[in-house]
């Protein structure tokens, strides 16, 4: 008696061609709005009537709000249905975008932002799951590498776009630009994408609740009281204490809670796993270098070099090509070369070209900080995979899919975190280097009765003289302040470089397991 064939796998009725146009236009879209901001920040400020340390919250409420939507993909996939929640997603980022760009105030803005990272989350692993599972085996490497273009070219180009869209428009157009292209994407989804037969079968999982309750009010507050602690003078503050007291009482609870649990929010419990709490670990401080220097540099330019938008985004745009060139090396290296002096290699470079900002000053020319830039993203292109590689590397394979949620929060709480933190520590050593600099401006000060003697040959009164010179002096105190930041950088960087090698090895034949599981 013949044995019974075995069921075909599933194909969804249209090309897989016209499924990757449909979701790749959401996650081109989603990833392109991370860095199109950037150079944008200080019109936005300006323009809102905010500092520029507060419109910083135009990019961390963005951050946070769409790590805890990612942490929650998965299961709000499953009890949603995928296609329902991916155009669900789509159609709150693209309303969200609409909602960024008529903003009136900051708050109108952090509140549009925070949508549009609840919106924006999920896009990238629904639109990845969905590519893999419309291609076949044979197909899935085509699929996979357009995916991958589409997730790195658009670092490349956010910054130049959206300072050209800057200096010539508006910067309340690099978010009005996301309405036509979520529309289109929406309309495709809708007549393309369908879901797998077998979803079905694993809706109406019971959410936690109390779990992503404890995890939104953690890292929420946390964030607040980051963000607001250098303008409410810290715990000099009332209500930074009370945040301050809420962190420290939820996070324990949301770990207790999770690591109790028998079907965890997040399975905290595979922390216990040495490389991946080390892999988490790294990726949150590679994120806060990353996203701290992203963020610090368009600043630096546009406020102490007076660059308009446009020449400060192409100057961030060598960061992205640098990182293009070295994911294609890395690809072909990760599986000859020992990982742990990959993640060696890559942490050092940043640290050498964080080291290389912190000797900039005002009379650069625009090629120094271009080459830096390239060199930056050259070596944060050496620790993506391979961190990922070993982290992963000692996980069962029913436990990636939690594991890479926990391994993708880390990175996005530590991005925010790393924002707040660093403009914080600048805002702080600007006002130190202050007092150092007006200790030494008096009138018994030889350098500055002959600087104050210079000026006043044109005519100028002593009034404007004085008030020349504390615009020098608040000019050169915060280019100290951010020479400090990227030190500090730089450090952070030759730090993790020894912390690599307490990775465990992994051999050959698990790396070229564990890439065809990502790959998955």
């Amino acid at each position: 008696m013949s044995e019974p064939a075995a069921a075909p796998q599933w194909r969804p009725a249209h090309s897989p061609w016209l499924v990757t146009l449909s979701v790749l236009l959401a996650t081109f879209m989603q990833v392109l709005d991370t860095s199109v901001a950037n150079v944008s920040l200080p019109h936005i400020a300006g323009s809102l009537s905010a500092s520029t340390d507060e419109a910083t919250w135009v990019l961390t409420s963005y951050l946070v709000a769409s790590a805890i939507v990612l942490a929650a993909t998965g299961w709000l996939s499953s009890f949603f249905g995928r296609k329902r929640y991916l155009m669900f997603s789509v159609l709150l980022f693209t309303a969200a975008s609409a909602a960024c760009g008529m903003a009136q105030s900051l708050p109108q803005l952090i509140i549009a932002r925070v949508l549009q990272g609840i919106g924006g989350g999920g896009l990238q692993p629904l639109a990845q799951a969905i590519m893999v599972e419309s291609f076949s085996k044979e197909e899935r490497g085509a699929a996979m590498a357009a995916f991958g273009m589409g997730i790195v070219v658009a670092p490349i180009i956010g910054p130049i776009l959206g300072g050209w869209i800057t200096d010539n428009y508006s910067w309340r157009w690099i978010f009005y630009i996301n309405v036509p292209i979520g529309l289109l994407g929406l309309t495709l989804q809708q007549m393309f994408v369908e879901d797998p037969p077998y979803l079905a079968r694993t809706r109406g999982q019971r959410i936690d609740y109390i779990g992503l309750g404890l995890m939104v009010l953690a890292i929420g507050v946390l964030q607040l009281v980051l963000d607001q602690g250098q303008e409410a003078d810290w715990f000099a503050s009332k209500w930074i204490c009370l945040g301050a007291a809420v962190v420290l009482v939820s996070m324990p609870l949301f770990i207790i809670w999770e690591v109790r649990r028998r079907d965890p929010f997040i399975n905290l419990r595979l922390l216990k796993n040495r490389n991946l709490a080390m892999g988490t670990l790294l990726i949150a401080v590679m994120g806060a270098i990353l996203y701290g220097s992203t963020a610090m540099l368009p600043i630096f330019m546009q406020r102490l070099l007076n660059y308009p938008a446009l020449q400060s985004g192409f100057a961030m745009m060598p960061r992205g090509i640098g990182s293009f060139i070295s994911m294609v090396i890395i690809g072909k290296l990760v599986m000859k070369v020992e990982n742990r002096l990959l993640l060696f290699i890559g942490f050092f470079g940043v640290g050498v070209t964080c080291l290389q900002f912190a000797h900039l000053n005002t009379q650069i020319a625009q090629t120094n900080i271009i080459w830096p830039q390239f060199l930056n993203g050259l070596s944060m292109g050496f620790l993506f995979v391979p961190m990922a590689v070993l982290a992963l590397s000692e996980i069962h394979q029913h436990d990636i899919n939690q594991a890479t949620g926990v391994f993708s929060l880390l990175r996005n709480i530590g991005a925010s975190i790393g924002i707040s933190l660093i403009f914080t520590f600048q805002a702080r050593m600007a006002q130190t280097h202050q007092v150092a600099l007006v200790s030494n401006i008096t009138n018994y000060t030889p350098a500055f009765r002959q600087w104050a003697a210079h000026v006043q040959s044109y005519g100028v009164g002593s009034a404007i003289t004085y008030g020349l010179t504390y615009l020098r002096v608040t000019q050169q105190a915060s280019m100290l302040a951010f020479l400090d930041a990227f030190r500090w950088l730089a450090v952070m960087s030759f730090i993790c470089c020894p912390l690599v090698f307490l990775f465990h090895k992994i051999r050959s034949h698990k790396k070229e397991a564990l890439a065809e599981t990502m790959e998955v």
